[in-house]
């Protein structure tokens, strides 16, 4: 597995420092951010999941913690739309250059408005995707928040 991605290299470009971590990708997994984060030995809120989604028909990526679900309504408000709903997962493929299980919020072939839970900010780390499956990045929220230029709101159903 190759631990440079387009995630690593935006990140990298943008002065944010990361560790780079790897874990045995299941994808028969029932939740697959819940087993990384079983993998990884690490809380659920803090191995955040990056969803694809889309508010009034355009695209957006939420940041939510593993163990937890986005809120359509919150999610629309948060990013001043009227309504959201998840995205195909072949179309969050072709839109992100990532897999499912692998979609990075960092280096998507598009940027595209994001909004991150506002209680991932409280964690004193998270990991998040590395745009590969099996790859999680360590970061500080606040660093994911300002290179992601995401809207910290409550986003959890």
């Amino acid at each position: 597995m190759s631990k440079t991605t387009r995630a690593t290299q935006t990140l990298e470009k943008a002065g944010i420092s990361f560790t780079v971590h790897t874990y045995d990708y299941d994808p028969d997994a029932a939740r697959i951010g819940l087993q990384a984060a079983e993998e990884l030995g690490e809380d659920p809120a803090r191995v955040l999941k990056s969803l694809m989604a889309e508010l009034d028909g355009k695209p957006v990526c939420v940041v939510i913690p593993s163990d937890r679900e986005v809120s359509m309504k919150k999610l629309a408000a948060a990013l001043g739309g009227k309504s959201a709903a998840m995205m195909k997962p072949t179309d969050a493929e072709r839109l992100t250059g990532y897999r499912v299980g692998g979609i990075s919020p960092f280096g998507q072939k598009k940027p595209v408005s994001t909004a991150i839970e506002i209680a991932a900010l409280s964690q004193p780390y998270v990991f998040i995707n590395g745009g590969q499956r099996g790859l999680q990045l360590r970061l500080d929220p606040h660093d994911a928040q300002r290179a992601l230029n995401a809207v910290a709101a409550s986003l959890i159903a």
